[in-house]
């Protein structure tokens, strides 16, 4: 079975992460999509809320599952028996840092990284942008599945002057 782990804290998930988690799982028998747990970050929504969110925005694929997981990412991928992680990259800045993390996976245990190109759509996305417009009102309905919008009103409702 080629099986292959899509990492991320995904705080929250956007259509950029779904469109590579997506891409994915048409070149994979499973995707599995990996929920970080830093606990010397608090997020703004829980691990637990973001497996939910994801386990909601995936249902449709029938070979993506979503696990949480903390410490080495190559560590889970050998616990999900899956030898291949998939990145998206949205800008060449992306991919200085992105190489050195997939030389290093493959070195600590052969893990492969296959980076796929965002959509342009996507291409300027990022969670913490996400968070940033919706704090403040903006309309984040093109960047989110409506649950995640609905939930992004629903922690960040600021009450603006005027």
């Amino acid at each position: 079975m080629r099986r292959a782990v899509c990492p991320g804290s995904f705080d929250p998930v956007t259509n950029g992460h779904l469109d590579i988690i997506g891409r994915a799982s048409r070149l994979f028998d499973e995707v599995i999509v990996g929920v970080l747990v830093n606990q010397s970050k608090s997020g703004l929504f829980t691990v637990d809320e973001r497996i939910a969110m994801l386990r909601e925005v995936t249902a449709s694929y029938d070979n993506v599952r979503v696990a949480s997981f903390q410490g080495l990412l190559v560590d889970f991928c050998r616990e999900q028996q899956a030898s291949v992680l998939v990145k998206g990259l949205r800008a060449v800045s992306d991919f200085d840092y992105e190489l050195q993390m997939a030389q290093m996976n493959i070195g600590l245990a052969g893990v492969e990284t296959l980076f796929m190109p965002t959509n342009p759509l996507y291409s300027f996305l990022s969670s913490s942008l996400v968070k940033d417009v919706a704090k403040w009102g903006g309309d984040v309905s093109p960047h989110v599945p409506d649950l995640v919008r609905e939930q992004l009103r629903a922690r960040l409702t600021v009450e603006r002057p005027g």
